[in-house]
């Protein structure tokens, strides 16, 4: 009677060893040598010969997890479910869900997930570095608002918005692209002429360039508390490049993750941090966060000099990325890093304030902080609930200038930034300043995953 199996798919479990040609020769000659034998019998040889493979599993409970808000009154009830899976894996140790989570694909939008081992592309997200930077002007406020439609044209002159953003050869250059990892790593080595012909530019979708006028709550470096400042801020990551290293780690992750794991759902996958795999991905998203920091340098600098300006003090925070700690891997996706005394930005939406901010150390956290308004639905949600009159009524009450704003990304679309800051002020951060925008661009659409 033939028999009801195949020897190759009996040993699936198998196929991640380096010695996998070795286990299915062998298996098959002894199955050759035991018509008789069922597939029990085999994989009983097989387990008592080369050892059974076990593989990781979801836990049943999850790792703890501090939620900085109430469930559906500031924090949808589907970003919580979203979390809960992520405390569930097997290297999942601790966890913390911001005041402006939302859905994201697998780990929400402002959570925190600390991995024991590993390391998740999925959680950094696919806009690897996305940030926010601050650059303090040496311009006075009145005269800001005397020429603000002068500082508004040197700034649209400077940026680039989305999937065909570039400058013509030569107008923006920057070390970054000087670095060793672009020809050391294979995947950004493929990518390159892609990250020079983007570089300087800004991502489509939620990125702006907004100028601003803070209003000091607190000292700071040479400036008192009731004082008031210029500044330009910025808000873009690591633009094609980037997600396209985000998009084939993910994958990889997936297939790696296949091997040695069983039950894990798709986008919650992640490499081990001591494989080369994991190694080669992290030296990847370093390069990242480096290309991403250059591009709001660029736009930075250039805008000084097309408005002729200069500034005084600079200030940043990535949001999507992973630290190192140990053998522990924080990843913030969507979260700001708040340790103690650390400066950092949290943005409001096109149409309210922005706050810069110092941290405050919050264990709970894992020293973070939420990293802007957040949403509370979907783009496509936004969108069917947008009210072209009321928006274009409070941008002309408010008196701010603005260009490239999409439906889906006005005030409307966006939590309460005051309930935001409420909800963690005293707590996970001590606001500094309240920028107020006087000048905002956006890149309209959105893109390519920044």
């Amino acid at each position: 009677m033939a028999k009801k199996f195949k020897t190759h798919t009996l040993l699936q479990d198998y196929r991640h060893l380096s010695n996998f040609g070795e286990i299915a020769q062998t298996t098959a000659a002894w199955v050759k040598e035991h018509p008789h034998a069922a597939a029990h019998d085999v994989m009983q040889w097989v387990h008592t010969t080369y050892g059974a493979q076990e593989f990781l599993k979801m836990q049943k409970s999850a790792a703890p997890l501090e939620l900085f808000g109430a469930v559906g009154d500031h924090i949808p009830a589907n970003a919580v479910d979203q979390m809960y899976t992520v405390m569930r894996l097997p290297m999942a140790t601790r966890g913390a869900l911001m005041p402006d989570a939302h859905l994201g694909y697998a780990m929400p939008i402002g959570g925190v997930a600390a991995l024991e081992g590993a390391i998740s592309p999925s959680f950094v997200g696919y806009d690897i570095s996305c940030m926010v930077q601050l650059t303090i002007l040496d311009v006075d406020v009145e005269a800001f608002e005397k020429e603000r439609r002068h500082f508004a044209h040197s700034l649209r002159h400077v940026t680039s918005f989305g999937m065909g953003a570039d400058f013509a050869k030569g107008q923006r250059e920057h070390a970054v692209m000087d670095e060793a990892d672009w020809s050391q790593l294979q995947v950004p080595a493929k990518l390159k002429s892609l990250a020079q012909q983007q570089l300087g530019s800004s991502g489509g979708g939620n990125h702006f360039a907004d100028l601003v006028v803070l209003e000091m709550l607190s000292d700071l470096e040479g400036l008192k508390a009731g004082a008031q400042a210029v500044g330009l801020l910025t808000h873009s990551g690591s633009r094609g490049a980037g997600h396209k290293i985000a998009t084939h780690y993910v994958q990889v992750a997936a297939q790696q993750t296949k091997l040695v794991a069983k039950g894990v759902p798709k986008g919650y996958e992640w490499l081990p941090l001591d494989h080369e795999l994991g190694q080669q991905y992290l030296a990847a998203m370093q390069l990242m966060g480096k290309y991403a920091k250059a591009n709001h340098d660029l736009i930075h600098d250039h805008f000084c000099r097309a408005a002729g300006t200069h500034g005084v003090q600079r200030i940043w925070n990535r949001h999507n990325y992973a630290w190192v700690q140990g053998n522990e891997v924080i990843h913030r996706k969507g979260a700001t890093p708040a340790e103690m005394g650390q400066l950092g930005l949290i943005p409001g939406s096109s149409g309210t304030a922005s706050y810069l901010v110092r941290g405050l150390g919050n264990e709970a956290s894992l020293h973070s902080s939420s990293h802007g308004a957040g949403r509370w639905h979907s783009r496509t949600e936004a969108k069917r609930q947008h009210s072209e009159a009321r928006f274009q009524q409070h941008m002309n009450a408010q008196d701010i200038l603005h260009f490239g704003l999409e439906p889906d990304e006005t005030f409307l679309a966006y939590k309460d930034i005051e309930m935001v800051m409420g909800l963690q002020t005293g707590l996970l951060v001590e606001p500094l300043a309240r920028m107020t925008p006087r000048v905002v661009i956006m890149g309209g659409k959105a893109d390519d995953g920044d």
